[in-house]
């Protein structure tokens, strides 16, 4: 029996998982296969007859056009990314590859769906510099920002400060009210402090009940203290909501201690400053607990 192979590539074409285009020198839709539904969410009678460059996010529309006049060129382009928008408003990476036929004067393209692979790509990005719980700057990304502000202070002759701040008595929240009820208590001091410093300053998780504080451009040691206070204010006021099943008006927000290193009077290298702003805090924490 013979079989007209032909006459199954349009059928397999709309079989595939990958969407298939075909477009004109002038960038208009020619044929999209079925899966491009999935894709963009437009019907193939909606698409036929557009503008390719319509749908592509405006952000990647020049890169994406230096692209394709490559790929007119008779240079076919494989594994391109870029970014389209979906019908419904949301962004689409796409992973796509094309080649032009000079016979039909048509570029042929194949794309696949890889927002999944990106966003994954970019959590593990987000995780190898954040605490995963507060989303705070962590251990290892604060250092770096400290050496940045050191080189940036030294070269500017500025002064910067550092906080080093801990949760008072957070051992007994956790034996107390179970660690749920902590991790909502850390989320809420991670969020309090991230809204009394500006886009410059940094603050990071150090880990367990620690945290740390950068504030650049501090005109003087008094200015920083004062600063400290304020945070510890804002640190105070009652918590209101109920979370991980406890009311949290119950419980309270815990105290909290500072302590204040300024750079250059306190050290003028990273480990000077934060060992000096840990040794402050863990004074003001002994003379909490007299």
């Amino acid at each position: 029996m013979s079989v007209d192979l032909q006459a199954l590539y349009p059928k397999l074409i709309h079989l595939m998982l990958d969407a298939v285009f075909v477009v004109d020198a002038d960038h208009k839709i020619l044929f999209v296969s079925d899966a491009c539904e999935s894709l963009l969410g437009y019907r193939a009678d909606e698409l036929v007859g557009t503008l390719i460059t319509h749908y592509m996010h405006p952000e990647d529309l020049a890169i994406t056009k230096a692209s394709i006049r490559r790929v007119m060129n008779g240079q076919p382009h494989l594994d391109f990314r870029n970014r389209y928008l979906h019908k419904n408003g949301s962004v689409v990476h796409v992973l796509w590859s094309a080649r032009w036929s000079d016979e039909e004067q048509v570029r042929i393209g194949v794309a696949r769906d890889v927002t999944a692979q990106v966003q994954a790509e970019d959590d593990l990005r987000f995780l190898a510099h954040h605490d995963p719980l507060t989303k705070l700057t962590n251990r290892s990304l604060f250092y770096g920002r400290l050496e940045a502000a050191l080189s940036t202070a030294k070269r500017y002759q500025n002064r910067f400060a550092l906080l080093f701040l801990d949760v008072n008595d957070f051992k007994r929240i956790n034996d107390v009210h179970g660690h749920a009820v902590g991790d909502a208590v850390l989320c809420e001091v991670a969020r309090r402090l991230s809204g009394c410093v500006r886009e410059t300053d940094t603050v990071a998780r150090m880990g367990g009940d620690e945290f740390t504080v950068i504030l650049t451009d501090v005109h003087s040691k008094e200015a920083a203290i004062e600063k400290a206070a304020q945070i510890l204010e804002v640190l105070s006021e009652p918590l209101a909501a109920e979370v991980a099943g406890a009311d949290m008006r119950d419980i309270g927000m815990p105290s909290c201690s500072v302590g204040v290193a300024t750079y250059p009077e306190d050290g003028k290298d990273a480990d000077t400053l934060l060992n000096y702003a840990d040794v402050k805090m863990y004074r003001m924490k002994r003379r909490r607990s007299r």
